[in-house]
């Protein structure tokens, strides 16, 4: 391999272009973007959040959190509500409705992974994973 093929950052930003590309082409109906997604998906796997950990979690600016969260209440996917610990801070909550909307774009979003990890067999597929996953939880933190 020479040039850009060579470096596996560039590849992984390709990958991550396409995965946009093909998450976004599938939440295109519903008005929302893979950075919704995204928050939707962490809301998921906790018992809420404040703004600026959604931000520093995912990646985001912090001005973009507080739009892409205005978009997600409008919706009705998530609601701010005061925090348990301090009264001055509003949490991030995903709704009924939320994880409703989640588990109806589950099937379309395994389709898209599966059309990216397409070229790779069962074993490459969870070796794949299983690194994605170390390199996320101890290279971006």
């Amino acid at each position: 391999m020479r040039g850009l093929h060579a470096d596996a950052g560039y590849l992984l930003y390709r990958l991550g272009l396409r995965s946009g590309q093909l998450f976004n082409a599938f939440l295109q109906e519903s008005g929302l973007r893979l950075r919704h997604y995204a928050v939707l998906r962490f809301l998921a796997g906790s018992d809420g959040a404040l703004q600026r950990e959604l931000s520093n979690r995912l990646g985001y600016d912090p001005s973009a959190i507080v739009g892409l969260v205005d978009d997600l209440e409008k919706l009705g996917f998530a609601e701010r509500r005061p925090s348990p610990d301090d009264r001055r801070s509003r949490i991030v909550v995903l709704t009924a409705d939320g994880r409703a909307f989640l588990r109806d774009t589950d099937e379309a979003g395994r389709r898209v992974t599966n059309e990216l990890l397409d070229p790779l067999d069962a074993t490459e597929r969870e070796a794949l994973h299983g690194l994605l996953l170390r390199i996320t939880e101890d290279g971006l933190n």
